[in-house]
């Protein structure tokens, strides 16, 4: 009861901060609301916003971070889902820079020192005032006190943060739930599952452990790439709260006169950070998220360098191929091409004829071609998909959708760098690379491989095969086939479940004994 009334006291004060800046129902929609939205947006003092030139977009990002770091981190996960804000206000919220006032160099310190613990002079011999500060932590310069030292750059969690995103998050989730009870609107949009999405994320970035755990394996995948890098993590001084990790020495890249001022070409540039991000994606299933212009540098060797890995977006090898095989069909216009993968990933009712599907398809992928490459984004060609196979019952795709995000911010950082970037013909030969690792020669022998194994590994187990064979054959001879009580359970644990993968793998494993011990009496 009293963690309900907290709660509702939060949401409350929540709702009146964005009230202020006519952040929650604001005016530009006045005409489509209905009465009782009208009423409520009075009774919570909603006004027209100071800044009568700022779009909804704005004034929403404005007063979520008038509200703090629970509240930024939510507008990040809203900038994922323009079908629960729109697409404008999705627009301006992911390109939001997170920046927050910072806290005192002290009690930074003292973070460091309680979470290492050891005296803060034992680990660095000089300790920087923060150079930039966000809602989850702040960033230093400092010089380590090894025999050679090395500049370093250390993170540390804001404090007290862990506590306050409880206590919002908390206020979150019971709005979400009562959400749900009285809308179906509330139900369609999931807003139970933005709050959890936002929970899991929020856990991760507290623990800096886990960001550091990212950029390593990052680093350990892109190594070979050698227009890529990603700083060293100096584990000796990391912790939960505490991150430190090589110092970039760079060119900020949202610079292009100073890249240009170095010896660097910013259409080279432009076209190393796309195909590096199409790459981690495809190739890797595995990539940064916040590709934005203030965690990129370039470094003396040309390099792209990257920072602050607490977003990160994966992709399982059945959705990195649907990406390349949409992405192969809509550059050579085989939009049937485009259908099939949709149809083949089960994204798509097939209640719904392919032909008319494709049909859809082609309606966003012709007004494209003949036109300026300034004027084509494949970020937005992405959404349109999303869009039109929602309409097809397409459910939500998280590992899509992320990516979607960040290649939105990705081709805006390339075409800041080169206003003409094309960026089909960037992602081609990393589309047409990674097709032809999948289904070309080298692929079907690695497959013919594995194949190989995989027989070894059923001769292997051939004699277990027969006795159980003939265990189910005089089952049968007996008067039927008795599955043992566990094997019954778990049959049962599945349907109750509803894990449809499952019970289909049970039922055919089942149905294959049945056959084997069939054919065994024959």
């Amino acid at each position: 009861m009293l963690r309900a009334i907290s709660n509702t006291r939060r949401l409350l004060h929540a709702a009146r901060v964005l009230a202020k800046h006519d952040a929650l129902i604001p005016a530009e929609y006045m005409v489509a609301l209905p009465p009782s939205a009208k009423l409520l947006r009075r009774l919570l003092g909603s006004r027209e916003s100071e800044d009568k030139s700022a779009p909804p977009g704005v004034r929403l990002a404005r007063a979520l971070e008038s509200l703090g770091p629970a509240y930024i981190k939510l507008g990040q996960i809203l900038a994922t889902r323009p079908e629960v804000v729109g697409n404008d206000v999705a627009h301006v919220l992911e390109s939001w820079q997170d920046r927050l006032p910072p806290f005192p160099t002290e009690q930074a310190k003292k973070i460091i020192e309680q979470s290492l613990g050891k005296p803060l002079d034992e680990m660095f011999s000089s300790f920087s005032e923060p150079l930039a500060a966000a809602s989850i932590a702040q960033v230093h310069e400092a010089v380590t006190s090894d025999i050679p030292p090395r500049r370093v750059a250390v993170k540390v969690l804001r404090p007290g943060i862990a506590v306050e995103f409880a206590r919002n998050i908390s206020a979150f989730a019971f709005a979400a739930r009562m959400a749900e009870r009285i809308s179906s609107e509330a139900r369609r949009l999931r807003a139970i599952e933005v709050v959890n999405t936002l929970a899991q994320s929020v856990a991760l970035e507290l623990d800096l452990r886990m960001e550091g755990a990212a950029a390593s394996e990052l680093a350990e995948r892109t190594r070979d790439d050698e227009d890529f890098h990603v700083p060293a993590v100096d584990w000796e001084r990391t912790s939960e709260c505490v991150l430190t990790t090589e110092w970039v020495e760079g060119t900020p890249i949202r610079d292009p006169a100073a890249l240009e001022a170095v010896g660097l070409d910013p259409k080279r540039i432009a076209l190393i950070l796309v195909r590096s991000f199409l790459t981690q994606a495809l190739r890797d299933g595995f990539f940064h998220a916040d590709l934005h212009q203030g965690n990129l540098f370039v470094d003396a060797e040309g390099r792209v360098v990257a920072v602050d890995f607490g977003i990160m977006g994966r992709l399982d090898a059945g959705m990195c191929r649907f990406m390349a095989e949409t992405l192969m069909g809509f550059l050579a216009r085989d939009y049937r091409a485009v259908a099939q993968v949709h149809y083949d990933a089960g994204f798509v009712s097939p209640r719904y004829p392919i032909d008319l599907f494709a049909q859809a398809l082609r309606a966003i992928g012709e007004p494209i071609f003949g036109k300026p490459v300034r004027d084509v984004s494949m970020a937005k060609l992405l959404q349109q998909l999303f869009d039109t196979t929602y309409r097809f019952d397409m459910a939500l795709q998280p590992q899509l959708v992320l990516l979607q995000k960040t290649m939105v911010v990705v081709e805006g950082v390339a075409r800041s760098l080169d206003p003409d970037f094309d960026m089909w013909e960037a992602s081609r030969p990393v589309a047409e690379r990674w097709m032809m690792q999948q289904i070309g020669p080298e692929a079907r022998l690695r497959d013919a491989a594995e194949g190989l194994n995989a027989l070894g590994h059923l001769a292997r187990n051939l004699p277990d095969l027969l006795r159980n064979a003939e265990t189910v054959s005089a089952m049968l001879a007996e008067g039927g086939l008795k599955l043992h009580p566990d094997t019954v359970l778990r049959i049962a644990e599945a349907q109750a479940a509803r894990t449809r993968n499952v019970r289909i793998a049970i039922w055919i494993a089942a149905g294959a004994l049945g056959v084997l011990a069939a054919g065994t009496l024959f």
